[in-house]
């Protein structure tokens, strides 16, 4: 018997607000599970060459999408169009998780610009 084909293992990441696991990444979209830890927050970005879905799995938040702010927890979902300035913060006391699909025509971390960054991020104003 030969052995088992192992699966690449994905990418995975700690950030100052929490972490990220890259679950799938195919050609054309990439699927995300995002923990955000109590009392932080994402920068607030916008992404030139994707969009985003973000369904929320567990805990409280609040979105910011193009300046509005949305209450969101469990089962809520957030389309967010390519170009639109967005964030999300845990407001809870537990984490905040949601699962994040990025379609369009390019994935890589450099297609974020920052607005605004809580951990000196985003450029000077």
């Amino acid at each position: 018997m030969s052995e088992p084909e192992q699966a690449p293992r994905l990418e995975r990441d700690e950030r100052p607000w929490g972490r990220y696991e890259v679950l799938l990444d195919g050609d054309d979209h990439k699927v995300k599970e995002i923990v955000v830890n109590p009392g932080t927050r994402l920068s607030y970005q916008q992404h030139a060459r994707r969009a985003e879905h973000w369904f929320i799995v567990r805990g409280s938040g609040m979105v910011t999408l193009d300046g509005r702010e949305v209450q969101v927890g469990p089962g809520t979902a957030v389309d967010i169009p390519m170009g639109t300035p967005h964030r999300i913060a845990n407001v809870g006391t537990d984490d905040l998780v949601f699962v994040e699909v990025q379609h369009g025509e390019y994935f890589g971390e450099d297609d974020i610009v920052r607005l605004d960054d809580d951990y000196g991020r985003a450029p000077a104003s």
